[in-house]
């Protein structure tokens, strides 16, 4: 279980004690008294932040969870916080919890007398609505809270105003460089002191028992019937600090014994800071009939404490009750009166939501759930994109190869077209060539007296031949005879005693007529 720090703040004077419950034992690390600066009964919001701003130099305000960063070392600062952290130095604040403990004027009783309900939440309703009808007090549900008296009547409690432990808490915090301590409960200096008491005595049904705790400033009456409480008189301004004789409490004593019906007093049990001797004597002479005794703390262990801390637990009587009742509600043993008001539990939250944020928050989580599916439909969407991408680039690569193995039929194909082509050409200028030849052949058998001696293309469609003729006569029937013939070149040559005439004639192929030129 975490160890639990127990603050009590009455006017300047503050009693802190720090306990850990370890299986069936309560352990006591740590006990200490503080004087503060000023007093915390009176404390606002606005002087904890001026003196947030005074012990400033401690760091920078930080808002990461308090589990992972280890408490600060101590120094010699003189701000209440600075106080509070000197008593605490070293121990692990990131796993404890802080009890904030609360006295009057902030805490007021109620008689209340109405009806019952089984349902906590409706008789707690009830007892506001009480509250604000009888003393025109209007509190709210979370700072109510109900306890039952010896004669089951039932005593309601309700805070009022600014809880000045919860800012110390916040202060201490803060100076620790966090946003805030876990604070699980605020607990009732009367209740939780009448508790252990009765814990930790047993009394007959009829005793009349009489706690009292004397503080440096104030000192509180609390009246048990048997085991019960059955009044709590109200807070006296007289302490240690301003006590000048004892007759000031038996005179209160007596006024709060009329108040509450409390004929006589069996018992009284003092604690606080003042148990001398000449204060027991004086109780045994006023009230000689009654026990009186201080207050006992057995049962603990007190290893981790002094031995001067051990012989003055009864300073702590406050802060140490409060811690016990707390462990005995955990475990089922105890139901006493908790208060934990709106505005620490809002402060406590991770996130700070009001109630419109409450009331967006199936919005919040609609949408998120939309834009989920959203992006996982865009993923998948993706996906099969991708898929696609990756089969048409491999169809494009298989394609790419077809297109490598076309290329060189393509290739082979036009120059096939080119070749025909050529071959049509030849084929055709063939024909024409064996036709000309052909003529020219004619010609030649039957004249016996012309022959060639050399042919050549002149152009693409005209041939020169060279060669001899006997006569001249012959020459001018071969050039009408080819009708495109041109005799461009004749000479005398005799030839073998013969005469023989050299030529050279021009002609077209092709054609059937050609000028002549």
């Amino acid at each position: 279980m975490k160890p639990v720090v127990c603050i009590y703040c009455e006017g300047t004077d503050t009693k802190v004690a720090v306990l850990k419950k370890e299986k069936d034992t309560v352990k006591i690390l740590r006990v200490a008294s503080l004087t503060m600066s000023h007093s915390l009964l009176q404390v606002s919001k606005q002087e904890v932040f001026e003196e947030l701003e005074n012990a400033g130099s401690a760091g920078d305000l930080s808002f990461d969870s308090i589990d992972d960063v280890p408490s600060v070392e101590a120094t010699e600062d003189k701000s209440d916080a600075g106080i509070l952290q000197s008593a605490l130095f070293g121990l692990k604040l990131n796993q404890c919890e802080f009890i904030p403990i609360i006295t009057e004027p902030i805490v007021n009783y109620h008689s209340y007398e109405g009806p019952r309900d089984s349902n906590k939440k409706k008789l707690l309703q009830l007892v506001a609505n009480d509250i604000q009808n009888v003393k025109g007090i209007t509190v709210d549900v979370d700072s109510v809270d109900v306890t039952e008296l010896n004669d089951k009547a039932m005593l309601s409690v309700f805070i009022e105003g600014e809880i000045p432990c919860v800012n110390l808490v916040n202060l201490y915090a803060n100076y620790n460089n966090r946003r805030y301590f876990k604070i699980p409960t605020v607990k009732t200096a009367e209740l939780s002191l009448a508790y252990y008491v009765s814990k930790s005595n047993k009394f007959f049904p009829e005793d009349n028992t009489l706690i009292i705790y004397i503080g440096k400033e104030y000192s509180k009456l609390i009246f048990l019937e048997g085991q019960k409480l059955k009044h709590i008189g109200a807070t006296l301004d007289i302490g240690t600090k301003n006590l000048h004789t004892y007759d000031v409490y038996f005179s209160k004593i007596l006024l709060e014994m009329e108040n509450g019906g409390i004929p006589k007093l069996d018992n009284i049990i003092l604690c606080g800071e003042d148990r001398s001797e000449n204060l027991i004597l004086s109780f045994f002479g006023t009230f000689p009939e009654a026990n009186v005794s201080e207050l006992k703390f057995e049962g603990f262990d007190y290893s981790a404490i002094t031995e001067e801390d051990l012989k003055n637990l009864a300073l702590f009587a406050i802060p140490i009750s409060s811690a016990l009742e707390y462990f005995d509600e955990l475990s089922k043993e105890h139901i006493g009166v908790n208060f934990l008001p709106k505005y620490i539990q809002e402060h406590q939250k991770f996130l700070q939501f009001g109630w419109h944020s409450y009331a967006i928050l199936p919005l919040l989580f609609g949408a998120t759930f939309f834009f989920t599916f959203q992006i996982l439909s865009s993923y998948r969407e993706m996906n099969d994109l991708d898929f696609e991408i990756e089969r048409l680039t491999l169809r494009q690569q298989q394609n790419q190869a077809l297109v490598e193995e076309i290329t060189p039929l393509n290739v082979r194909i036009n120059s096939f077209d080119a070749t025909q082509a050529i071959l049509d050409s030849a084929t055709s200028g063939a024909g024409i060539w064996n036709s000309t030849i052909t003529k020219v052949g004619d010609f030649i058998e039957r004249r016996r007296n012309f022959w060639l001696t050399r042919l050549e293309t002149v152009s693409a469609d005209e041939i020169k031949i060279n060669g001899y003729a006997l006569s001249r006569s012959v020459l001018t029937e071969f050039a009408q005879y080819s009708n495109t013939g041109l005799l461009k070149f004749i000479n005398y040559e005799p030839l073998r005693e013969k005469s023989a005439f050299a030529y050279t004639i021009n002609f077209k192929i092709g054609q059937d007529s050609l000028t002549t030129k």
